[in-house]
């Protein structure tokens, strides 16, 4: 019993603590914030993942929380089981009390020296009786007030229990219903894709889209104002910097040329790029290709009129390269089932035979396909990927993801074996349509007003306050009902930026842009920024992949 109010005090310590925790915990989930989450515009992956990172933590708090509580309302049980016992020695000591204050009240009339001098036959014997009965006096006394103070102490005790107890079961319901709207929450975010405009959706897809899915015949010239050493002529300045495009799953044609051109054969390459779990298989040379516009090739008729990846490569020491290409596209033919269209959406098919050292090494490698649990892989390629490969499956085989230099992580960007073919798109500034018109900008450089305005688009985007489909281009290019610069600033309150840092995730992305601007220091999401970039940016200045960097002069 002397540990029971220490116990208590112990316990209403933690419920009020975890009172105010429990209060803090409910901000989050308030109904304002709720709606301005779900007004956020994002794809399905990106808000199903925005769903987790929203919830999770508060989940799995509150379940935390409540199993605190849990534990507080077992040791509660326990006390009360004491207190249980302590009343049922407490009911012992209540009899033993009443004979105690009876024997008590009659030697108080009769404990009289007088009597006891004449009770006894000498002075001695009295002397003893005296001194007995006085000790039992005081003995009685003792134990009236120490069974009184139990009772008192019980009857404290079971009446601050049963509050402590009110309120921790009223601290578990409210948990449990936050446990519910937690989850209710997340399940309405996971089931809701989010609402983008139609136009808004024509203009991500213009701006995320590249030239060509491929190098094709003849490579890109590069653009001196494209590069990050233009001079846009004003100060400060900020550009947006992809690394590769359009994709980066399978193999990177320029990253193949480089691997050739240090020494790699054709096996290699294929098994850098799709794992060195893939087979290399001889594949029956005469297997049907049907291609969608132009009838049937056999499948080594329809490679040769694979265009691709330049001939010319083959005289830069790229001949390995050259036949990597050719078994990734008979590979990737067979895996669509032997029907193929003939454009980039699939892979370019010519009538006419391309002839030259691509011949050569489709002739080199005749029948060869890469496969996996047997079947022909659906292998991906594309141009250049910036320097990492993200991983995908086909046939339940997942390729790896990795960062495609000598040396991996460490070796980016500057060992990179597209940087060392010589990619035009390995670091790139785009502000050029598919088509090549620019909307009038002639670089990709943005003043210090027109990057924070980027940032006002996305604080409207990602935390509400404004109309998020107004979030457009300004200009005749794009049309529609934008927001103006003024209008966008009175909402998010940036006027101008001054610095800005990035960091990347080992898993190939821009992890975060953080910006110092008029309203101090700002962290922003990698992907929130490239929506938020691609949807406000000016005319057709763009960003291509979600590795990409700021850059300021």
């Amino acid at each position: 019993m002397k540990n029971l109010l220490k116990i208590f005090l112990v316990l209403v310590f933690l419920t009020l603590h975890l009172s105010l925790i429990t209060y803090h915990l409910s901000l989050p989930v308030r109904a304002d914030e709720i709606e301005d989450i779900q007004k956020q515009i994002d794809d399905l992956q990106d808000q199903l993942e925005l769903s987790k990172n929203a919830t999770t933590p508060l989940e799995s708090e509150v379940k935390s929380l409540e199993g605190q509580l849990e534990a507080i309302s077992a040791r509660l049980v326990a006390i009360q089981k004491d207190l249980a016992e302590s009343e049922k020695d407490l009911d012992y000591q209540k009899q033993i009390l009443a004979k105690t204050v009876r024997s008590f009240y009659i030697r108080s009339f009769i404990d009289i020296p007088l009597l006891t001098l004449f009770a006894s036959g000498d002075a001695s014997e009295t002397l003893k009786l005296i001194a007995f009965q006085a000790q039992t006096s005081k003995q009685d006394r003792s134990v009236i007030k120490d069974i009184s103070e139990k009772m008192s102490k019980l009857a404290d005790d079971k009446k601050r229990l049963a509050s402590a107890q009110a309120q921790i079961n009223k601290q578990s319901q409210f948990l449990k219903g936050e446990i519910a709207s937690a989850k209710s929450f997340q399940s309405e975010l996971e089931g809701k894709i989010a609402a983008l405009t139609a136009r808004q959706q024509e203009i991500l897809a213009e701006k995320s889209g590249t030239f060509q899915t491929s190098v094709g015949d003849v490579p890109l010239a590069d653009d001196p104002n494209s590069r990050p050493d233009y001079n846009p002529g004003f100060s400060p300045a900020f550009a947006a910097f992809s690394f590769g495009a359009p994709h980066f799953k399978g193999m990177s044609q320029y990253g193949a040329f480089g691997r050739a051109k240090q020494g790699q054969n054709y096996e290699q390459i294929l098994r850098a790029y799709y794992g060195g779990g893939v087979e290399i298989k001889e594949h029956n040379p005469d297997a049907q290709i049907n291609v969608e516009g132009y009838g049937t090739y056999s499948l080594e008729e329809y490679a040769k009129r694979i265009y691709e990846m330049p001939g010319s490569w083959g005289d830069e020491k790229g001949m390995e390269a050259l036949k990597a290409q050719a078994v990734a596209a008979r590979s990737y033919a067979l895996a669509r089932g032997g029907s193929i269209c003939a454009t980039e959406s699939c892979q370019v098919f010519k009538p006419s035979p391309k002839g030259g050292n691509w011949e050569e090494a489709v002739n080199q490698t005749r029948g060869k396909v890469v496969y996996a649990n047997g079947a022909p892989v659906s292998t991906l390629y594309a141009s250049t990927s910036g320097g990492y490969q993200e991983s995908y499956s086909s046939n339940g085989y997942s390729t790896p993801g990795f960062w495609d230099t000598p040396s991996g992580r460490s070796g980016w960007t500057s060992q990179a074996y597209e940087k060392t073919a010589g990619s035009p798109w390995f670091y790139k500034g785009w502000y050029r349509s598919r088509s090549g018109d620019s909307c009038g900008r002639s670089h990709p450089w943005l003043t210090s007003e027109e990057m924070a305005d980027i940032l006002n688009g996305w604080k409207v985007l990602f935390e509400g306050g404004g109309d998020s489909s107004k979030v457009t281009p300004q200009g005749s290019c794009w049309g529609g009902n934008p927001y103006s610069i003024s209008e966008l600033q009175s909402i998010g309150g940036y006027t101008n930026v001054s610095g800005v840092s990035v960091s990347y995730s080992e898993s190939g992305a821009t992890a975060n842009v953080t910006f110092q601007t008029n309203k101090g220091s700002v962290t922003i999401n990698g992907n929130d920024f490239y929506k938020a970039f691609n949807l406000r940016a000016p005319g057709r200045i763009a960003l291509k992949s979600g590795l990409f960097n700021i850059e300021k002069k």
